[in-house]
């Protein structure tokens, strides 16, 4: 998908509404990369967001999975419009164990009143990324 530069001031609307997400700043998630329909999310595997068996909790996949999508599909929006997420399906491909999480999420197939998007979350350890979940739903501009 080819799409013009955004500009300066949408980026700045995103970074902002990502800026004011209260679980995300729980996660010290930071938003990296804000691209025309894609956007990576990194979040730290801190030993609060564990399961039992010390690996990341899903929940925290989930979160920064479904957030990348989410913000992927704004940066096609028009500007001053805001996304909710209408639904999202996880597949978990295996344990998150190691620093920190990586979501890259994209959009699919772009739309007036719906966009399907899609995230792929990786873990990094010792430098290696290994994929750890996919994630595909649907976005509403608000």
């Amino acid at each position: 998908m080819k799409h013009a530069r955004l500009a300066d001031t949408r980026i700045s609307e995103i970074r902002d509404s990502f800026g004011a997400q209260t679980l995300m700043q729980t996660f010290g998630a930071e938003l990296r990369e804000v691209t025309p329909g894609q956007v990576e999310i990194t979040a730290p595997i801190l030993p609060g967001f564990l399961q039992q068996h010390g690996f990341a909790h899903a929940g925290l996949t989930f979160s920064v999975g479904d957030s990348a999508a989410g913000y992927a599909a704004l940066t096609l929006m028009p500007e001053g419009a805001d996304v909710l997420t209408a639904e999202m399906k996880i597949n978990l491909l295996a344990p998150a164990s190691g620093e920190r999480l990586i979501a890259t999420g994209k959009v699919i197939k772009p739309g007036r009143r719906l966009f399907v998007v899609g995230a792929e979350v990786a873990v990094e350890k010792e430098g290696t990324l290994t994929p750890v979940a996919l994630l595909q739903g649907t976005m509403v501009p608000t």
